[in-house]
């Protein structure tokens, strides 16, 4: 009987967030035009800000530079994704950048623009081994997004010890 009441409890819990998600991207998207909204921006800057904390400068200047070069880059990635993944993503970010669901799927009570690294990482790490698989595909967005855009920079190469692409 508790496995049956856990199942039940898994799939309210994701209806509810998903319906929430749909609420909250009727009051401000995630995206907007196919690209990052300013809120999109925030929950993005903070999540690469943790996921990219060892590899981005140092230097403050240098360090805001990548991010915002992150965010771009980000934008142009979210450009070429088929309408629907836009969608999908637009309502994830909606949901996250709302304070219910920010603490509600990511467990991070301070808003994305002034929690710490730490705070974030922490985050992430339990969306990353949450047992609702809503949670941990939430991560993967994120973590895969961010990773995927910083490195697509032939300039961040160096830092993964890749020479770039052998020369035929």
């Amino acid at each position: 009987m508790q496995r049956r009441r856990l199942l039940k409890l898994g799939l309210a819990s994701t209806a509810v967030l998903l319906v929430a998600g749909g609420a909250a991207a009727l009051l401000e998207p995630g995206l907007a035009r196919g690209a990052l909204s300013p809120l999109g921006r925030e929950v993005f800057a903070a999540v690469g800000r943790a996921v990219l904390d060892k590899t981005l400068p140092t230097e403050p200047g240098a360090r805001e530079i990548a991010l915002n070069d992150l965010l771009a880059r980000v934008d142009t990635l979210v450009g070429a994704l088929p309408p629907h993944a836009q969608g999908e993503l637009s309502q994830l970010l909606s949901l996250l950048g709302s304070a219910a669901g920010r603490r509600t799927l990511a467990g991070l009570s301070a808003p994305w623009a002034e929690a710490s690294v730490a705070e974030v990482q922490e985050a992430l790490q339990g969306m990353r081994i949450s047992t609702l698989g809503l949670r941990q595909q939430a991560y993967a967005a994120l973590h895969d997004i961010a990773a995927g855009a910083y490195f697509s920079d032939p300039a961040s190469w160096p830092l993964l010890g890749y020479p770039g692409p052998l020369k035929i």
